[in-house]
């Protein structure tokens, strides 16, 4: 029955991830895009906060969290977006379906492996300038694409209490950015299209620690630092003649010039630090920061004097409440994970003086599957990114997720044939 529900969400996710573009943000533009992946749908309902030694949800976010887990776990995850994108004059919706992640983990005695895959950052934007006067300019810029993330780590348990971990990360993708002009009247326009092919390693290393303080109340801590890692850029610019129809509808493509070169990007090395306080499998508060450097992501088609960059940082706090996890025959509401969070963050991006910021809220319910340790969890995330000052952006966001984690027993030598 497992094998059919892996079988059939990965299609589905699969479908819902080439299908249809990540983001509907035009600051996707500068660097490579939007970066998606806040962690899984448990973590997301919290804010961020995933500081607990648990041993039924994998933690993307910290290798060292692997050898915590007690069972094979199987973990997917999907979003609805829905934003509305609005300047001082006018306001626009945009709606987007994604995947988020699809991982295992796989504990082995106080030894333990994770591996998976993470759609990390998309870029999707359209934006239109269309001109009714006769010889007016128009003009459409719009794109796609994005960088996945391929991982491989593992954790080891050198105390009951202490945990480390290490993962390293192949990133892969392709962005292509387009712009159309024409000028009413004329047969023929301009066509310009970048594609950039990305690739390169980087690492990540963690700890967890969590002790007793009474009968009740235990301290939980969770540290993870990632390298700054290289990623190059195969760039290929093409400048095109072509002849529209109906609007920006192009029927015939003639090839003016092509040009290819390589740039050397770095991603950003970031540092999260979280500590949280609770009683384990009934509550837990706690809060998080990360730090991220500057980075070098700026590349050739992308660059604008308009745009910076600075250091990002994002500060969470949120929990969970749990009223009767052992409820075996009682309420099944009582056994249900009520998750909360509140976030605030300096994305590191600065658009014509204007630091881009993003605030929110999120709240999430873990629905126990009876007779198991798997779970169902939802999500659902509200805030607000940018700003309409200097004529710029703001997006008011809506989220709703849903995730799965899927618990069994592996490698277990049968007793009876």
């Amino acid at each position: 029955m497992i094998r059919k529900i892996i079988s059939s969400l990965c299609l589905l996710f699969s479908m819902v991830s080439f299908a249809q573009e990540g983001t509907s943000s035009p600051y996707s533009f500068y660097g490579i895009g939007d970066v998606r992946f806040k962690g899984t749908i448990e973590s997301r309902s919290m804010s961020g906060i995933q500081v607990e030694q648990d041993s039924i949800h994998l933690n993307l976010d910290n290798p060292a969290s692997y050898s915590n887990l007690k069972l094979t776990t199987f973990t997917v995850g999907g979003t609805y977006n829905t934003t509305t994108l609005k300047n001082s004059s006018s306001s626009e919706q945009a709606k987007r379906t994604t995947f988020d992640y699809l991982a295992v983990g796989l504990p082995m005695g106080k030894l333990a492996v994770g591996f998976g895959l993470i759609p990390y950052s998309s870029v999707g934007y359209k934006v239109e300038n269309i001109s009714a006067v006769e010889g007016g300019q128009s003009s459409r810029d719009y794109a796609t694409g994005g960088m996945t993330k391929a991982f491989f780590g593992a954790s080891y348990k050198i105390a009951p209490k202490l945990s480390v971990g290490a993962n390293v990360d192949y990133n892969f993708g392709r962005i292509e950015t387009t712009n159309l002009q024409y000028i009413n009247g004329v047969a023929n326009g301009s066509r310009e299209l970048n594609r950039a092919d990305l690739s390169g390693v980087n690492f990540n290393f963690g700890a967890m620690y969590q002790t007793k303080l009474n009968k009740k109340l235990s301290l939980f801590s969770s540290l993870s630092y990632r390298l700054e890692g290289k990623l190059a850029s195969s760039n290929t610019r093409n400048l095109a003649a072509v002849t529209f129809s109906t609007g920006f509808d192009f029927s015939a493509v003639q090839v003016a010039d092509e040009e290819t070169e390589t740039e050397n990007l770095t991603l950003p090395s970031e540092l999260k630090f979280g500590l949280g306080i609770g009683e384990a499998r009934k509550w837990l508060v706690g809060a998080q920061i990360v730090a991220a450097s500057q980075g070098d992501l700026a590349n050739t088609y992308n660059t604008s004097s308009r745009v910076s960059y600075e250091k990002a940082m994002r500060y969470s706090i949120g929990g969970y409440y749990i009223p009767n996890y052992n409820s075996q025959f009682g309420s099944y509401f009582k056994r249900i994970v009520y998750r909360a969070g509140i976030k605030y963050e300096e994305t590191g991006l600065i658009v014509d003086a204007q630091s881009i910021k993003d605030a929110g809220v999120s709240f999430g319910l873990g629905l126990p599957v009876t007779g198991s340790f798997s779970n169902v969890n939802f999500g659902f995330e509200f805030g607000k990114r940018g700003t309409t000052s200097a004529g710029l952006i703001q997006e008011n966001y809506a989220k709703f997720s849903i995730g799965l984690s899927l618990n069994d027993r592996w490698f277990v030598k049968r007793k009876y044939d």
